[in-house]
């Protein structure tokens, strides 16, 4: 089931907590977001309120989850929007962090050994799941055992982004396309699929509180893929 239409997808936005909001995350009632400018972890409140922010040894982050007791980025390497700092390697990488303090626990190389920009803890299996580019697939991995590629789902769009699980399927945000597809994940059949409006943000990152889809857009990607809005978003969207 395709859904083929170009208005506004957009429901509500509330006031975005970084310059570059790129990962999104729900987690117990706070929404953990990825500030790409900063590398800085942003918890807000549903209105959008500041509730904490948590420092990382993320560079250039981009996807963001909670799950195992952990804060695990999306490390994409090489940032372009602050200054170089001791702890950046300049490669994509997984972290997992202490989930209070952002201290660096774990660093997983990625698996095609390439940027990464989204993830998504899956309670059910325990386990992470990751984007790649090189081949284009959703991946999930081990990341607390011993790292090994579990499953693999194949996807023919481009710019794999935020991802967020419901069921038995997964969405996956498609930046560069801005749409949004839910695959099936055992045998990666498209089963919906949400196109954004002509003059909506472009999906970042994606979360899902209570059954509705959470949006970010970094306002980046336009420097370098298409066009940009011009302003940062956090918002929900319609299904």
């Amino acid at each position: 089931m395709v859904d083929q239409q170009t208005e506004s997808k957009v429901t509500s936005k509330v006031p975005a907590p970084g310059a570059m909001p790129n990962g999104l995350q729900w987690f117990e009632g706070e929404l953990y977001v990825m500030d790409q400018e900063t590398d800085d972890v942003c918890v807000i409140d549903e209105s959008g309120n500041l509730i904490r922010r948590i420092t990382t040894p993320t560079e250039n982050g981009s996807g963001i989850s909670v799950g195992g007791g952990y804060l695990w980025t999306a490390s994409n390497g090489n940032t372009t929007s602050r200054e170089y700092r001791d702890t950046d390697t300049h490669k994509g990488c997984i972290l997992r962090l202490d989930l209070q303090t952002g201290e660096e626990l774990d660093r997983i190389p990625t698996p095609d050994g390439k940027g990464i920009h989204g993830i998504e803890w899956d309670f059910e299996r325990n386990m992470l799941w990751v984007t790649a580019t090189d081949p284009k697939n959703i991946i999930l991995i081990d990341a607390l055992g011993d790292k090994s590629i579990v499953h693999t789902i194949s996807c023919d769009l481009a710019r794999l982004h935020g991802l967020a699980l419901e069921g038995d399927s997964i969405w996956c945000a498609h930046t560069t396309d801005n749409v949004i597809v839910l695959y099936d994940i055992e045998s990666g059949a498209e089963r919906d699929r949400i196109t954004m409006g002509p003059e909506d943000p472009f999906v970042h990152g994606l979360s899902k509180k209570d059954g509705i889809l959470w949006f970010a857009d970094a306002n980046f990607a336009g420097v370098r893929h298409t066009g940009t809005r011009g302003v940062p978003a956090v918002g929900t969207l319609e299904r």
